[in-house]
């Protein structure tokens, strides 16, 4: 978990430092985002719901760096045992703090493409900490309003959760 931290702290300060690239500021967004999920996760849960809170600052004329944070909570169907999630009893939900860095580009005025790679930090006691990786694309509206897809996977050794997730967020 130690050197997982690491490579996040070292990823965000990278993305921080080519901020300085271009005079024009950045933004915030805070945003509610849901997903439905699939592959493994689907067989446990029927959704995953949560906020977030994203920065993004213009690289260049349509490129921009992200880094964003949040909190999601997978309800389970019911009370099970998982194995996979790096401990073997559980309760009937789990929360999650994903905290990821990533790429946007727009391909016009209001619809753009994003990746982004991070953590996703278990809140229970001996839950561990899983790769993330969400492709994504969007679109913003008024200025102020950002709509997204995206796929999100949160892998570690015995397995993959996945969903595909939709964020409303409020751009300021």
């Amino acid at each position: 978990m130690k050197k997982t931290l690491l490579t996040l702290i070292i990823l965000i300060g990278v993305t921080l430092s080519s901020f300085s690239q271009k005079t024009e500021g950045g933004k915030f967004s805070i945003g509610v985002d849901a997903g439905l999920p699939v592959g493994d996760l689907r067989s446990i849960a029927t959704f995953t719901i949560g906020g977030s809170l994203k920065y993004e600052h213009p690289i260049c004329d349509k490129l921009w760096a992200t880094v964003s944070g949040g909190y999601t909570y997978i309800p389970y169907k019911n009370d099970i045992l998982i194995a996979n999630l790096g401990y073997v009893k559980t309760n009937s939900g789990e929360g999650f703090i994903p905290l990821k860095a990533g790429l946007k580009y727009f391909f016009n005025d209001v619809i753009y493409g994003e990746g982004q790679v991070g953590a996703a930090i278990a809140t229970q006691s001996g839950g561990n900490t899983k790769f993330v990786y969400a492709p994504g694309v969007g679109i913003i509206f008024d200025k102020n309003i950002d709509i997204g897809i995206r796929y999100e996977a949160w892998a570690q050794s015995g397995g993959t959760l996945s969903q595909f997730a939709l964020r409303l967020a409020y751009c300021f």
